[in-house]
């Protein structure tokens, strides 16, 4: 490939490469439109109706009541800004259901930023003021660990007691590490984050009484039970659909009712699923501090949301809480895709900017924290932090050896999958015969791909093993 000149700038190869490989994780365009009308622009028609909306919100509506206008205002400063998110905003490394989907969420968590940076300027009364503005009964709020006591009576099991733990929260608890193994599709770091997260609750036990519990109900029923459960559910998953082979049939090309509900409802999975692997033999130091300061940020924001609701005071049913936990769990599908890019791509320079966004509302929760759980912070025992750093640290790397170990022993006999492997054939019953012809793959062809240097196939393997350098994360189509 010749150079290309702009100005006196030469762009080589690689920049192309560079700037390819990162919209491969940043703006993920979807390659097969089969419903022409939901990915054509229509800015002129959603200007019109956001003018039109905005005139109405604006007279036609009684302005006597001063809260119910923060309200309005508040809800349609929001809408107009997720507006502008769709039309500006990139899509991300998925494109399921719709990229547009992904855009709002990504302005969803832009606007969450924007929040934690007002918050970080405003003093304590005014953070109280503003809680007790969004819901005046959060005024009568107590802390969970004013009224309840925790790891009593730890030789006392009996089955009634163990039952009694099975509640909605045990069941949130086990939902939760199935949704993280679908995310990171490691059984290595799933187990890592688990054990260290117990480890994490007793040297943190001194600041949260929550964080006391019972050894049974610690190691049986949260290590193995919730977690322990919940991880072999979601890389089971994983494993099931790594096997699968994905061909998306248009649906124009179904002809049954039923085969077009059915593909309509698969709109709303994977496109394809490949096989993920965050270390290998060859990984550089680089990259396992890499592996290591993701499992760092992902206890800081396990952290945050026991410190938000402790230092802020509202409950676990709040929805100040489930909210912020379902709005975290949507950001980080991104966040991982284009964090574990960065690590295994060598080609890929830069984090994509969800990813960018997720690590500032991370800092920026702990930070807040700091600032107004001062009192509570005072009583930090300095010993406790520097020994859970130490054991963070051991263990976790501890794991990442076994990892490396485990992949240069039994990891020339995984398989190997990548996009222009898969192919998902459920709808070949539906799809027309010359279709079905089209789908088979010529080797002969298959094989010149792969010497060529531009293709889709050596872009996405970048250097290393296919199995390393598999990019598509969740979904990528």
């Amino acid at each position: 490939m010749a150079p290309v000149y702009s100005g006196s700038h030469t762009l080589s190869k690689d920049d192309v490469n560079y700037r390819k490989h990162f919209r491969m994780i940043n703006e993920q365009q979807v390659e097969d439109i089969t419903i022409a009308f939901f990915y054509r622009p229509h800015t002129i028609t959603l200007l019109t109706c956001t003018v039109l909306s905005l005139m109405y919100f604006a007279f036609a509506r009684d302005d006597e009541n001063k809260d119910n206008n923060l309200w309005v205002g508040l809800i349609l400063v929001i809408s107009f800004f997720l507006v502008i998110s769709v039309l500006a905003f990139p899509n991300g490394p998925f494109t399921r259901p719709h990229p547009a989907i992904w855009r709002i969420v990504f302005g969803l968590s832009v606007l969450y930023f924007l929040f934690l940076v007002l918050v970080i300027f405003l003093n304590w009364r005014q953070v109280k003021d503003l809680m007790y503005w969004l819901d005046p009964n959060l005024r009568y709020a107590k802390r969970e660990a004013d009224i309840m006591d925790y790891a009593v009576n730890c030789h006392d099991i009996t089955w009634e007691r163990i039952l009694s733990h099975l509640d909605i929260f045990a069941f949130s608890h086990f939902w939760g590490w199935g949704m993280k193994a679908l995310l990171i599709r490691s059984y290595g770091l799933c187990w890592t984050i688990s054990i260290t997260w117990e480890l994490t609750e007793l040297f943190f036990m001194h600041l949260l009484p929550n964080f006391a519990e019972c050894w049974w109900d610690q190691v049986i029923l949260d290590i193995l039970l919730c977690n322990g459960g919940g991880i072999w559910l979601g890389m089971t998953v994983c494993r099931f659909l790594e096997m699968r082979t994905y061909h998306w049939a248009s649906i124009k090309d179904i002809h049954t009712t039923t085969g077009k509900i059915k593909r309509a409802a698969l709109q709303f999975t994977p496109a394809s699923w490949t096989y993920v692997r965050w270390l290998d033999p060859k990984s550089s130091l680089q990259r396992v501090m890499g592996v290591y300061l993701f499992m760092i940020i992902w206890q800081l924001t396990e952290l945050n949301t026991f410190f938000l609701k402790h230092i802020f005071v509202f409950p676990a049913s709040h929805p100040l809480s489930w909210c912020r936990i379902l709005f975290v769990g949507i950001i980080t599908a991104p966040t991982v895709r284009q964090y574990y890019a960065y690590l295994t791509d060598t080609q890929c320079k830069r984090v994509g900017t969800q990813c960018w966004v997720f690590g500032a509302v991370a800092f920026l929760e702990a930070l807040g924290c700091i600032k107004f759980g001062q009192d509570l912070f005072s009583k930090t025992q300095v010993l406790y932090v520097v020994l859970w750093l130490l054991c963070l640290a051991f263990i976790t790397f501890l794991c990442l050896y076994g990892m490396v170990w485990y992949a240069e022993t039994y990891g020339p006999n995984e398989k190997t999958l990548s996009e222009d492997d898969c192919y998902y054939n459920e709808y070949d019953e539906y799809a027309p015969e010359e279709l079905k012809e089209d789908t088979t793959l010529d080797e002969d062809e298959d094989d010149d791909n792969d010497d060529d240097d531009d293709s889709p196939t050596t872009r996405l393997r970048g250097k290393g093993s296919a199995n390393t350098q598999s990019v598509n994360g969740l979904d990528s189509q």
